[in-house]
């Protein structure tokens, strides 16, 4: 297998940086902050009114979903759709503030001479719990800004996406509502329990008998910030006029895979899952898919598939044994297999060896050479493809 094959290749840093971030100036008026994202970004929800029909269709090329604000070429301040959620929550007057009073003014940066790898990113959004990076240069002037979507955009490792399902990395504690919430709680059940979006659910009835829960749509953080730009009343404004629908529900026993090519195809950032006729519902979004690169978790993933193979050799023992039995096989044919099992059961153990070698290089040597990092990832990555390949055709 070729180290440099597109399907296995980390995502390369330099794409994920969007070089055209939205800046503004402290003293601008929040409510031309808020046009400004909304008319750079769009949204993914429906509106059925007069304002919401002028939205011109090219606005949902494009997406921003936090604003920088800047004095001369230093970053002092950020401003993100989380931000705007809060503060309608808040009930604050739009209209009679500056960005410079609402804006988060403590920014975490990641020098450019830090993007050697999405590990460093990666890192930071963990860390500090998220969803936007600036990168600046040795003067601490702004360069651009990293996202987990900027990232999810050029993310290529098809394989180990693959490999992985979407009940191992999706929230089950999300939030729902009924349809005829308002959407001003809306904004505050996503303010006080600090999440993106509000899965709108129905209550499903038969013969005066509660049978169960469905989703049936969803707002989002965007949604919010499009409500804003167009001046709504949102405290009469219910659910279920301007929720997203119908939704595309995953199974938890889809791939990651899957979970990716859907949020491409549909330009979106989550999307819910469902299992049991709707007793279970989870959601699943780029952040979660950008776990798949955080070395320790690829080194659990790897302790796993060490289970995985100990159970198939387990279960091999024991038809190796029962097969023995010179009545039910003849015996050459006996050793053929043994030695067979034997070999690939060595090979196996060695691929993990090698693949749990890397990830803890990964791990305990953080300042290792960009070069030599990639290397490593990439050799675990060849080996977890490899690994893929032997266990279809044990099972």
């Amino acid at each position: 297998m070729q180290l440099d094959d597109p399907l296995i290749c980390t995502p390369i840093i330099e794409a994920a940086i969007d070089y055209q971030p939205l800046t503004v100036s402290p003293d601008t008026p929040l409510v031309t902050v808020i046009d400004l994202m909304h008319k750079t970004r769009g949204s993914s929800c429906m509106v059925s009114t007069e304002k919401a029909s002028s939205i011109s269709p090219a606005i949902h090329e494009v997406r921003s979903s936090c604003i920088l604000v800047t004095e001369s070429t230093k970053i002092i301040g950020i401003f993100t759709e989380r931000d705007i959620v809060r503060l309608t929550a808040a009930g604050i007057n739009f209209e009679a503030v500056t960005i410079g009073s609402v804006m988060v003014k403590s920014v975490i940066t990641l020098p450019k001479s830090a993007c050697q790898d999405i590990f460093a990113a990666l890192f930071l959004f963990r860390r500090y719990r998220i969803r936007h990076l600036p990168v600046v240069g040795e003067k601490g002037e702004l360069l651009g800004v990293i996202s987990p979507e900027s990232i999810r955009r050029v993310l290529r490792p098809a394989n180990l996406l693959k490999l992985r399902r979407v009940s191992e990395v999706m929230t089950t504690k999300l939030i729902h509502a009924p349809m005829t919430t308002s959407v001003m709680n809306i904004a505050k059940l996503m303010a006080k329990h600090q999440v993106s979006c509000v899965v709108i659910t129905e209550e499903i009835e038969s013969e005066l008998k509660h049978v169960g829960t469905i989703p049936v749509g969803i707002i989002t953080e965007r949604d919010i910030v499009q409500f804003r730009a167009l001046q709504l009343d949102l405290s009469p404004l219910q659910a279920e006029t301007v929720m997203s629908t119908p939704l595309f529900l995953l199974s938890p026993e889809d791939s990651l895979w899957t979970a990716h090519q859907e949020m491409q195809r549909r330009n979106v950032q989550r999307l819910v899952v469902s299992w049991d006729w709707g007793k279970g519902l989870g959601i699943v979004t780029q952040t979660n898919l950008l776990r798949i690169f955080d070395p320790m978790e690829m080194y659990g993933v790897i302790e796993t598939l060490q289970h995985t193979v100990q159970q198939i050799e387990t279960e091999k023992d024991k038809n190796l044994s029962h097969n023995q039995d010179p009545l039910k096989q003849p015996l050459p044919i006996d050793k053929q297999f043994s030695n067979n099992h034997v070999e690939t059961s060595n090979e196996l153990q060695n691929l993990l060896s090698g693949m749990k070698n890397c990830l803890e290089s990964l791990v305990c040597q953080p300042d290792m050479s960009p070069d030599k990092r990639e290397k490593k990832l990439m050799s675990a990555l060849a080996r977890i493809e490899k690994l893929e390949s032997f266990l279809q055709k044990l099972n």
